[in-house]
């Protein structure tokens, strides 16, 4: 009786190796995931938010432009919240984030067109202060997507969200759920999603933060109303493994400067 042939030892490590490849020729196909850096201002008065601006127009965007950073969106609330001013910066890699400061710091064309931001007297600044916080994009969306809007870009909404959870399992357990439907649902609904982000250092941790886009209020609360209605929705979130993953939302509706990329 013939027995069974045995699985040479070279063919087996070929085998491996083969496996091995196309495993590392998977993840290699991941898309990698942005960082962002959202910079909150805070102003006192007119003086620093028309300083502020013409600091952010004609020095800060062209440098980052300058650096590699296509997309930079500047935003502001309506009129109750004047004194705030949001600058969301995506970066390629945290690399490209650390690096930042050393390229501005060689950029001729940004110290000339910057001096009156970047060398402001101590009694003579151009804001009260700032608030930063770093982020990585979720697997989900791993890059910011310029919405299609096509409306008076003075009407549209821009939509911040922030996420606190009550503790860091529950904090992943919420994008687990943006990552596994969440998303999905926004897309099909038409929801313009910007980015999202897990936040990696900032002043609410645990939290997440992700951006929406709409061409005007009314459709802002339209959307809204249908998210809350739609059957996929309601489904994904009455199962048992995503309750309580979330502790409390901060709203944020926000305008694009007529200088923002985004």
């Amino acid at each position: 009786m013939q027995r069974p042939s045995k699985i040479s030892t070279s063919a087996f490590s070929s085998l491996f190796l083969a496996l091995l490849f196309i495993s590392n020729l998977a993840v290699g196909f991941a898309p990698k995931r942005e960082y962002y850096q959202l910079k909150v201002y805070h102003l006192a008065d007119n003086s620093q938010k028309e300083r502020l601006e013409t600091y952010l127009k004609q020095a800060y965007l062209p440098a980052l432009h300058r650096a590699g950073i296509e997309k930079v969106g500047v935003f502001k609330p309506g009129a109750e919240a004047d004194s705030l001013v949001y600058v969301l910066i995506p970066f390629k890699s945290i690399d490209q984030f650390t690096g930042l400061s050393d390229k501005l710091a060689k950029d001729k064309e940004y110290a000339l067109a910057g001096q009156d931001y970047v060398n402001a007297e101590f009694n003579k600044p151009t804001f009260k202060k700032f608030e930063s916080v770093l982020m990585e994009a979720f697997a989900g969306m791993p890059k910011l997507v310029q919405p299609k809007l096509t409306g008076v870009a003075a009407q549209r909404i821009y939509e911040l969200r922030l996420y606190e959870a009550a503790t860091e399992k529950l904090h992943e357990n919420k994008i687990s759920q943006f990552n596994n439907g969440e998303l999905d649902i926004f897309s099909r609904l038409g929801f313009n999603t910007v980015f999202c982000g897990q936040v990696k250092a900032g002043a609410k941790l645990p939290s997440m933060m992700y951006m929406t886009s709409f061409e005007n209020k009314t459709e802002r609360d339209a959307h809204w109303k249908a998210f809350s209605a739609d059957p996929a929705w309601k489904t994904l979130n009455a199962l048992p493994e995503y309750a309580h993953n979330f502790l409390r939302a901060d709203i944020y509706l926000l305008h694009p400067t007529n200088y923002s990329d985004i």
